[in-house]
């Protein structure tokens, strides 16, 4: 018995060793090899994963830069956010984003057939994707981004807006606006012909949510006691410590979320774009907190969390084809712009509690010319290009945010009242609180 197990394992491994390391002598010419096969779907599930956790570090950072009294509100949205944007992705959303020949109108608006009952074997073999991932890693990689865009717009109307009010915004937003938009570039839509380049998102998916929370913003008004005559009055995080493990994070997910929009395993491709993302990062945490410091004369924490998180952004369009020194100018360019957006965007006084519109919007536009500047395809032709699809993606957000808040606004609308905003979304909204030991102690 055990000479016959032993003879069993030392052929299973020959046999894997060979479909692994040697794909070109175990399968035929053109065909991808079990391993390979493996490999590429395990390291997109991978993805996936780290992508998801994203949404915790964007929980953690909103609560901690948010006061103690709108915590509960603040991670009830993000667990309702990633909650919906999986769901509705799996019903009509991928089919929107995704629709292949299906187009309705060419280029523009299309709904993919048959999604919703996709069952035969071909979605689940080498017959998909050339062999890149199967069906349903491709359906959880790109669910796990529908879910980021909306998140984005929750930092941006923090403490502020209507529980009931941001749920039907960002159901809306996430299974229309942001599959139609997404279709135009990742769906092979008019942007993809045109040769607009986004390759992990930083239009797609943070300029997308940017516009959304630049209108809530807008529309919302400034929290009570923000901007007192003429004076912009800081209303601090309450958790530093949480808003710094959110960011953390957030780093640590941008590998899937960089790293798997490689749609490989590739060695080669995943390596430089996480190199890319990860100096990127630390240049743009550098440079604004080197910048903060200079400007207000004093090291800023929050400066320098959001200016990794611009880095990080700024690097995401083109993070697949820069070297080291071009995402280092990338992300510290970005960490520098972070700092000023936000200072510009309260001399306007549109109240950002987060930095979500400066980090987001402000350097996913960066990100996305960087790509005409630095990237592979670098020149004035290419720069039209990704101002094109800039235009066009802020165009269509900007109005669709417009409708949909005004349409909520006029019939539910947006904002808590004094009292409540008061008192903290937290009792007001949900009816507890985070820290009930704290408060307790306090209290007596």
């Amino acid at each position: 018995m055990k000479i016959t197990k032993l003879f069993s394992r030392k052929w299973f491994l020959v046999a894997l060793l060979f479909g692994v390391l040697l794909p070109e002598v175990a399968m035929a010419e053109g065909e991808v090899s079990p391993g390979l096969f493996a490999a590429n779907n395990a390291w997109m599930m991978l993805s996936a994963g780290l992508v998801f956790i994203m949404h915790l570090g964007f929980a953690t950072l909103e609560s901690g830069l948010t006061q103690q009294k709108n915590s509960v509100n603040i991670l009830f949205k993000n667990t309702f956010i990633v909650c919906v944007g999986i769901v509705t992705y799996a019903i009509i959303g991928f089919a929107l984003m995704y629709p292949g020949d299906d187009w309705i109108i060419n280029g523009w608006l299309g709904v993919a057939k048959g999604v919703y009952i996709q069952t035969d074997a071909a979605g689940l073999t080498t017959g998909y994707a050339d062999g890149a991932y199967t069906y349903w890693t491709d359906f959880l990689f790109q669910a796990m981004f529908a879910a980021t865009a909306a998140t984005i717009v929750s930092g941006a109307v923090a403490e502020r807006i209507k529980l009931g009010s941001f749920m039907v915004f960002t159901t809306v937003y996430v299974t229309f606006v942001y599959t139609i938009a997404g279709s135009w570039n990742w769906g092979g839509g008019w942007l993809k012909d045109l040769g607009f380049y986004d390759f992990a998102g930083s239009t797609l998916v943070h300029c997308v949510g940017g516009w959304g929370a630049l209108i809530g913003a807008f529309l919302l008004g400034p929290r009570m006691g923000k901007y007192v005559n003429g004076q912009v009055k800081p209303i601090p995080g309450h958790n530093m410590p949480l808003a710094t493990i959110g960011v953390f994070l957030l780093w640590l997910g941008w590998f899937g979320f960089n790293g798997g929009s490689v749609l490989s395993a590739d060695p080669g491709a995943t390596s430089r774009t996480l190199m890319t993302t990860c100096v990127a990062a630390a240049a743009g945490g550098l440079a604004a907190m080197f910048t903060s410091w200079f400007v207000s004369k004093k090291p800023d924490l929050s400066m320098g969390l959001n200016g990794i998180l611009a880095g990080l952004v700024g690097i995401t369009a083109g993070a697949d084809q820069m070297y080291m020194w071009s995402a280092f100018f990338i992300g510290a360019i970005a960490g520098i712009i972070v700092v000023f957006a936000v200072i510009f965007f309260d001399k306007i006084q549109i109240d950002d509690p987060v930095g979500a519109i400066s980090v987001h919007l402000v350097c996913g536009v960066w990100g996305t010319l960087a790509v005409g500047i630095f990237g592979d395809m670098k020149g004035m032709g290419q720069l039209v290009k990704q101002l094109t699809g800039i235009a066009a993606f802020g165009v269509f957000c900007v109005v669709t945010s417009l409708i949909i808040f005004s349409a909520i606004k006029a019939t539910m609308g947006l904002r808590v009242s004094e009292e409540e905003e008061l008192e903290g979304l937290d009792l007001g909204e949900h009816g507890m609180v985070a820290y009930n030991d704290f408060v307790a102690r306090e209290t007596r």
